[in-house]
This record gives structure tokens, sequence and C-alpha cells, in this order.
């Protein structure tokens, strides 16, 4: 057999998956009539730390025997006396804490849904207990005795 009977392919190497993911790639799949599969993962992209529990569908509806628990006005004025004491604004507060603005606004004007986690970042950052019977009472520091 010579050299003029054999055949030799030269192709290229096929595409790695991060390359065929990129928009680019899948404009061209498209225009080439092939089929793409795209799906939208849930809470894909941000940091989301905070789950929630119960049905939202449900929650979004809102019924009377399923609501979003809120929290307490008086709770509110807690936050807000003693961010004011430390003379911080809600946005220090927020920023502090490591959340938005927005959250720190919801608490103090008692639309927030609470949050054990938020809420002790906050009873922290200002000093004062949030949660509990002793609640508005100094926090006092982890090991302290009470005198």
């Amino acid at each position: 057999m010579s050299d003029w009977d054999t055949v030799t392919i030269l192709r290229k190497k096929p595409p790695k998956a991060s390359a065929l993911k990129t928009e680019q790639a899948v404009n061209a799949a498209r225009r080439q009539g092939l089929p793409v599969d795209t799906q939208q993962k849930y809470g894909a992209g941000t940091n989301k730390q905070h789950v929630t529990t119960k049905n939202t569908a449900k929650l979004d509806r809102e019924t009377e025997e399923l609501r979003h628990e809120k929290v307490p006005l008086d709770l509110g004025k807690l936050i807000m006396q003693g961010r004011q004491a430390k003379g911080m604004s809600q946005k220090d507060l927020a920023t502090k804490i490591c959340e938005k603005p927005q959250i720190v606004n919801d608490y103090e004007a008692g639309r927030g849904i609470p949050n054990n986690i938020v809420l002790g970042k906050i009873e922290r950052a200002i000093g004062i207990k949030l949660r509990g019977k002793d609640r508005g009472q100094p926090l006092q520091p982890p090991g302290g005795k009470k005198v």
C-alpha cells in the first residue's frame, strides 16, 4: 500500500463544555437550527444565605390561615433607639451587619419578616437584646456574668 492510498483526516479538537455555554456559542447554535437547552437555576449567581422555610406560593397569596409573620413595632422602636444611641444611620447599621439598608428600614417600620440571623447581627451591632424575655436590656458579652 502506497502513501497515495492512505487518507489522513485533520480535525480540530472539539470545544470544551465551558466554551459551549457562552452566549456567542448558544447564538451560533440557534442560527444553525440546532436544539438548544437552557435552564435557569434557582438562586444562581447570588449570595443567598437566608432560606425561606414555608411554601412561598402559599405565602404570596397571604390567606388568613397562612400569613407572613412581621416584626413587632416595639422591636422596631428598640432597633431605632439603639441605632441612634450609637450615632448610626440606617445605612451605617446595614453596612455593619452586611445587609441591605432596606432590611433595616423594614425592621424599624415593623414590616420586616423576622430572621434570627439578622436579629442576632443587629443585637451585636447596637448592643441591645432584641429577642427573648429581657428584650431591650443591654447585651451581655459572651461569658460575661450578670451583676
